[in-house]
Protein backbone atom coordinates (compact mmCIF):
# COMPACT_ATOMS: atom_id res chain seq x y z
CA UNK A 1 0.00 0.00 0.00
CA UNK A 2 2.73 2.39 0.93
CA UNK A 3 4.62 1.57 -2.63
CA UNK A 4 1.03 2.97 -4.52
CA UNK A 5 0.58 5.41 -2.19
CA UNK A 6 4.62 6.47 -2.96
CA UNK A 7 4.23 6.04 -6.74
CA UNK A 8 0.84 7.96 -6.54
CA UNK A 9 3.15 11.12 -5.33
CA UNK A 10 5.50 10.95 -7.03
CA UNK A 11 3.18 10.87 -10.03
CA UNK A 12 1.85 14.39 -8.72
CA UNK A 13 5.07 15.43 -8.22
CA UNK A 14 6.06 14.74 -12.71
CA UNK A 15 2.44 16.12 -13.29
CA UNK A 16 3.14 19.38 -11.78
CA UNK A 17 5.85 20.02 -14.60
CA UNK A 18 3.73 18.97 -16.74
CA UNK A 19 0.92 21.31 -15.64
CA UNK A 20 3.60 24.22 -15.91
CA UNK A 21 4.66 23.49 -19.61
CA UNK A 22 0.85 22.56 -20.48
CA UNK A 23 -0.45 25.92 -19.25
CA UNK A 24 2.66 27.67 -21.24
CA UNK A 25 0.90 26.06 -24.32
CA UNK A 26 -2.89 27.09 -23.40
CA UNK A 27 -1.64 30.43 -22.99
CA UNK A 28 -0.68 30.41 -26.51
CA UNK A 29 -2.96 28.27 -28.36
CA UNK A 30 -5.90 30.36 -26.47
CA UNK A 31 -5.00 33.29 -28.73
CA UNK A 32 -3.51 32.62 -31.69
CA UNK A 33 -4.69 28.72 -32.01
CA UNK A 34 -1.23 27.88 -32.89
CA UNK A 35 0.30 25.23 -31.05
CA UNK A 36 4.19 26.10 -29.77
CA UNK A 37 6.47 23.75 -29.57
CA UNK A 38 9.58 25.76 -29.12
CA UNK A 39 7.92 26.06 -25.36
CA UNK A 40 10.29 23.60 -24.07
CA UNK A 41 13.49 25.60 -25.68
CA UNK A 42 12.60 28.79 -24.58
CA UNK A 43 12.26 27.32 -20.68
CA UNK A 44 15.49 25.55 -21.28
CA UNK A 45 17.70 29.11 -22.33
CA UNK A 46 15.88 30.90 -19.58
CA UNK A 47 17.31 28.24 -16.80
CA UNK A 48 20.98 28.18 -18.71
CA UNK A 49 20.72 32.20 -18.30
CA UNK A 50 19.94 31.60 -14.32
CA UNK A 51 22.53 29.26 -13.54
CA UNK A 52 25.08 31.46 -15.82
CA UNK A 53 23.97 34.50 -13.36
CA UNK A 54 24.31 31.80 -10.15
CA UNK A 55 27.84 30.84 -10.93
CA UNK A 56 29.39 32.93 -13.20
CA UNK A 57 28.16 36.41 -12.23
CA UNK A 58 27.90 35.45 -8.73
CA UNK A 59 24.32 36.77 -8.04
CA UNK A 60 22.36 35.73 -5.22
CA UNK A 61 19.61 33.40 -6.26
CA UNK A 62 16.52 36.16 -5.63
CA UNK A 63 18.08 38.59 -8.39
CA UNK A 64 19.73 35.73 -10.85
CA UNK A 65 15.81 34.38 -10.98
CA UNK A 66 14.40 37.48 -11.20
CA UNK A 67 16.65 38.73 -13.96
CA UNK A 68 16.01 35.40 -15.62
CA UNK A 69 12.24 35.94 -14.99
CA UNK A 70 12.55 38.99 -17.10
CA UNK A 71 14.46 37.65 -20.15
CA UNK A 72 12.15 34.65 -20.15
CA UNK A 73 9.28 37.20 -20.75
CA UNK A 74 11.41 39.67 -23.05
CA UNK A 75 12.53 36.33 -25.10
CA UNK A 76 8.74 35.36 -25.91
CA UNK A 77 7.80 38.79 -26.81
CA UNK A 78 11.06 39.41 -29.04
CA UNK A 79 9.73 35.79 -31.01
CA UNK A 80 6.69 36.79 -31.33
CA UNK A 81 7.45 40.45 -32.91
CA UNK A 82 10.29 39.83 -34.36
CA UNK A 83 9.49 36.33 -36.29
CA UNK A 84 5.79 35.06 -36.29
CA UNK A 85 4.40 38.73 -36.55
CA UNK A 86 6.31 38.99 -39.73
CA UNK A 87 5.26 35.72 -41.31
CA UNK A 88 3.39 36.37 -44.48
CA UNK A 89 0.03 35.38 -45.03
CA UNK A 90 0.65 32.09 -42.41
CA UNK A 91 -1.63 29.60 -41.70
CA UNK A 92 -1.71 27.10 -38.94
CA UNK A 93 0.76 24.62 -40.21
CA UNK A 94 3.01 27.02 -41.76
CA UNK A 95 2.89 28.72 -37.56
CA UNK A 96 3.82 25.03 -36.03
CA UNK A 97 6.70 24.87 -38.92
CA UNK A 98 8.39 27.87 -37.28
CA UNK A 99 7.83 26.88 -34.11
CA UNK A 100 10.00 23.71 -34.44
CA UNK A 101 12.38 25.72 -36.33
CA UNK A 102 12.66 28.27 -33.57
CA UNK A 103 12.86 25.28 -31.11
CA UNK A 104 15.82 23.62 -33.22
CA UNK A 105 17.99 27.59 -33.77
CA UNK A 106 17.57 27.75 -29.50
CA UNK A 107 18.50 24.28 -29.21
CA UNK A 108 21.49 24.12 -30.78
CA UNK A 109 22.53 28.20 -29.12
CA UNK A 110 22.37 26.44 -25.95
CA UNK A 111 24.74 23.31 -26.91
CA UNK A 112 26.91 25.48 -28.63
CA UNK A 113 27.26 27.77 -25.77
CA UNK A 114 27.47 26.14 -22.88
CA UNK A 115 28.08 22.81 -23.96
CA UNK A 116 26.72 19.10 -24.17
CA UNK A 117 27.57 17.94 -21.29
CA UNK A 118 25.48 17.50 -18.15
CA UNK A 119 25.79 20.69 -14.96
CA UNK A 120 23.95 21.46 -11.90
CA UNK A 121 22.20 24.70 -11.63
CA UNK A 122 22.46 26.00 -7.64
CA UNK A 123 19.33 26.27 -6.00
CA UNK A 124 18.07 27.51 -2.59
CA UNK A 125 16.31 24.32 -2.21
CA UNK A 126 18.50 21.10 -1.55
CA UNK A 127 16.94 18.65 -4.52
CA UNK A 128 17.32 15.43 -2.40
CA UNK A 129 15.93 17.35 0.51
CA UNK A 130 12.34 16.55 1.72
CA UNK A 131 10.55 14.88 4.87
CA UNK A 132 8.45 11.76 4.92
CA UNK A 133 4.95 11.29 6.70
CA UNK A 134 4.04 7.45 7.24
CA UNK A 135 6.40 6.83 5.05
CA UNK A 136 6.34 8.44 2.46
CA UNK A 137 9.13 10.26 1.18
CA UNK A 138 8.37 13.76 -0.20
CA UNK A 139 10.42 15.83 -1.76
CA UNK A 140 10.68 19.66 -0.90
CA UNK A 141 11.23 20.52 -4.31
CA UNK A 142 8.50 18.38 -5.69
CA UNK A 143 6.63 20.55 -3.18
CA UNK A 144 7.24 23.65 -4.60
CA UNK A 145 6.37 22.58 -7.53
CA UNK A 146 3.31 21.50 -7.22
CA UNK A 147 2.02 24.82 -5.76
CA UNK A 148 4.03 27.15 -8.40
CA UNK A 149 1.34 24.87 -11.06
CA UNK A 150 -1.63 25.36 -8.53
CA UNK A 151 -0.69 28.85 -8.03
CA UNK A 152 0.27 29.81 -11.88
CA UNK A 153 -3.38 28.12 -12.78
CA UNK A 154 -5.29 29.69 -10.23
CA UNK A 155 -3.81 33.13 -11.10
CA UNK A 156 -4.21 32.48 -15.27
CA UNK A 157 -8.12 31.50 -14.76
CA UNK A 158 -9.07 34.53 -12.91
CA UNK A 159 -6.19 36.63 -15.31
CA UNK A 160 -8.18 35.45 -18.43
CA UNK A 161 -11.94 35.54 -16.57
CA UNK A 162 -12.32 38.89 -15.30
CA UNK A 163 -9.17 41.21 -16.30
CA UNK A 164 -9.62 43.42 -19.10
CA UNK A 165 -5.91 42.09 -20.84
CA UNK A 166 -7.31 38.39 -20.29
CA UNK A 167 -10.43 39.33 -21.88
CA UNK A 168 -8.82 41.00 -24.92
CA UNK A 169 -6.52 37.77 -25.39
CA UNK A 170 -9.99 35.59 -25.55
CA UNK A 171 -11.65 37.85 -28.15
CA UNK A 172 -8.21 37.97 -30.37
CA UNK A 173 -7.82 34.00 -30.09
CA UNK A 174 -12.10 34.01 -31.06
CA UNK A 175 -12.06 36.33 -34.03
CA UNK A 176 -8.42 38.81 -34.55
CA UNK A 177 -10.47 41.09 -37.13
CA UNK A 178 -13.78 41.75 -35.16
CA UNK A 179 -11.17 42.91 -31.72
CA UNK A 180 -9.31 45.03 -34.21
CA UNK A 181 -12.76 46.54 -35.13
CA UNK A 182 -13.75 46.87 -31.73
CA UNK A 183 -10.36 49.06 -30.89
CA UNK A 184 -8.13 45.70 -29.41
CA UNK A 185 -4.62 45.79 -30.15
CA UNK A 186 -4.08 42.40 -31.40
CA UNK A 187 -0.74 42.59 -31.54
CA UNK A 188 0.10 43.68 -28.53
CA UNK A 189 -2.17 40.99 -27.41
CA UNK A 190 -0.04 39.00 -28.84
CA UNK A 191 3.43 39.82 -27.84
CA UNK A 192 2.21 39.84 -24.11
CA UNK A 193 0.69 36.56 -24.62
CA UNK A 194 4.13 34.94 -25.83
CA UNK A 195 5.80 36.95 -22.83
CA UNK A 196 3.56 35.55 -20.30
CA UNK A 197 3.81 32.01 -21.44
CA UNK A 198 7.38 32.25 -22.20
CA UNK A 199 7.79 33.08 -18.30
CA UNK A 200 5.26 30.48 -16.84
CA UNK A 201 7.36 27.43 -19.40
CA UNK A 202 10.76 29.03 -17.83
CA UNK A 203 9.21 28.30 -14.18
CA UNK A 204 9.24 24.57 -15.40
CA UNK A 205 13.02 25.12 -16.30
CA UNK A 206 14.12 26.39 -13.45
CA UNK A 207 11.93 23.81 -11.41
CA UNK A 208 14.01 21.02 -13.12
CA UNK A 209 17.53 22.31 -13.72
CA UNK A 210 18.37 21.35 -10.30
CA UNK A 211 18.29 17.61 -10.69
CA UNK A 212 18.63 17.35 -14.29
CA UNK A 213 20.26 20.09 -16.55
CA UNK A 214 22.00 19.24 -20.08
CA UNK A 215 20.39 20.79 -23.31
CA UNK A 216 17.78 17.91 -24.24
CA UNK A 217 16.21 18.05 -20.55
CA UNK A 218 13.04 20.17 -21.73
CA UNK A 219 11.98 17.55 -24.19
CA UNK A 220 10.22 15.01 -22.97
CA UNK A 221 8.30 17.78 -20.00
CA UNK A 222 7.06 19.70 -23.46
CA UNK A 223 6.07 17.04 -25.08
CA UNK A 224 3.91 15.37 -22.06
CA UNK A 225 2.96 19.04 -21.01
CA UNK A 226 1.21 19.17 -24.66
CA UNK A 227 -0.15 15.84 -24.55
CA UNK A 228 -2.19 17.12 -21.18
CA UNK A 229 -3.00 20.54 -22.85
CA UNK A 230 -4.84 18.30 -25.65
CA UNK A 231 -6.35 15.67 -22.98
CA UNK A 232 -7.41 18.35 -21.31
CA UNK A 233 -8.37 20.60 -23.92
CA UNK A 234 -6.19 23.46 -25.49
CA UNK A 235 -8.82 26.25 -24.46
CA UNK A 236 -8.96 25.08 -20.46
CA UNK A 237 -6.43 26.05 -18.53
CA UNK A 238 -7.89 23.80 -15.16
CA UNK A 239 -8.34 21.09 -17.86
CA UNK A 240 -4.58 20.96 -18.72
CA UNK A 241 -3.41 20.97 -15.19
CA UNK A 242 -5.98 18.37 -13.96
CA UNK A 243 -4.82 16.17 -17.32
CA UNK A 244 -1.12 16.89 -16.62
CA UNK A 245 -1.79 15.14 -12.73
CA UNK A 246 -3.65 12.00 -14.36
CA UNK A 247 -0.89 11.66 -17.01
CA UNK A 248 1.79 11.93 -14.23
CA UNK A 249 0.06 9.49 -11.96
CA UNK A 250 -0.97 7.05 -14.60
CA UNK A 251 2.26 6.87 -16.30
CA UNK A 252 4.04 6.19 -12.49
CA UNK A 253 1.67 3.38 -11.95
CA UNK A 254 1.79 1.72 -15.61
CA UNK A 255 5.75 2.04 -15.20
CA UNK A 256 5.65 0.62 -11.46
CA UNK A 257 2.90 -2.39 -12.39
CA UNK A 258 3.29 -2.98 -15.96
CA UNK A 259 6.39 -2.31 -17.73
CA UNK A 260 9.12 0.79 -17.00
CA UNK A 261 10.63 0.80 -20.82
CA UNK A 262 7.10 1.82 -22.06
CA UNK A 263 5.88 4.17 -19.45
CA UNK A 264 6.79 7.12 -21.55
CA UNK A 265 4.56 5.95 -24.43
CA UNK A 266 1.15 6.04 -22.14
CA UNK A 267 0.69 9.73 -22.33
CA UNK A 268 -0.05 9.60 -25.73
CA UNK A 269 -1.91 6.97 -25.95
CA UNK A 270 -3.52 8.50 -22.96
CA UNK A 271 -4.27 10.97 -25.98
CA UNK A 272 -5.60 8.84 -28.93
CA UNK A 273 -7.93 7.15 -26.35
CA UNK A 274 -9.51 10.80 -25.12
CA UNK A 275 -9.48 12.53 -28.88
CA UNK A 276 -11.57 9.43 -30.04
CA UNK A 277 -13.80 9.83 -27.46
CA UNK A 278 -13.84 14.17 -26.92
CA UNK A 279 -12.36 15.54 -29.96
CA UNK A 280 -11.79 18.56 -28.21
CA UNK A 281 -10.55 17.39 -24.87
CA UNK A 282 -12.23 16.38 -21.29
CA UNK A 283 -12.75 20.08 -20.04
CA UNK A 284 -13.33 21.82 -23.22
CA UNK A 285 -16.34 22.63 -25.29
CA UNK A 286 -16.48 20.76 -28.68
CA UNK A 287 -17.19 24.22 -31.13
CA UNK A 288 -18.41 23.61 -34.58
CA UNK A 289 -17.94 26.95 -37.22
CA UNK A 290 -20.15 27.25 -39.65
CA UNK A 291 -19.25 28.88 -42.98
Amino acid sequence: MIDFIQMIVSGVASGSIYALMGLAMVIIYKTSEVPNFAQGEMALISSYIAMMLLTTMNMSASMAFFLSFVFAAILGAFLEFAIFRRAKEPNVLGMIVITIGIEMILLGFVSWKFGAEQKVMPFPIDPYDGFIIGGIYISKLDTLTLVCALFFMAVLYLFFKFSKLGLAMKATQQNSVAAQIVGIRTNMIMMVTWGISSLVGATAGFLIAPTLMHPFMMWDPMLKGFAAAVMGGMTSLPGAVIAAYLLGVIENLFGGYVSIEFKTVVAFVCIVIVLCIRPSGLFARHYVKKV
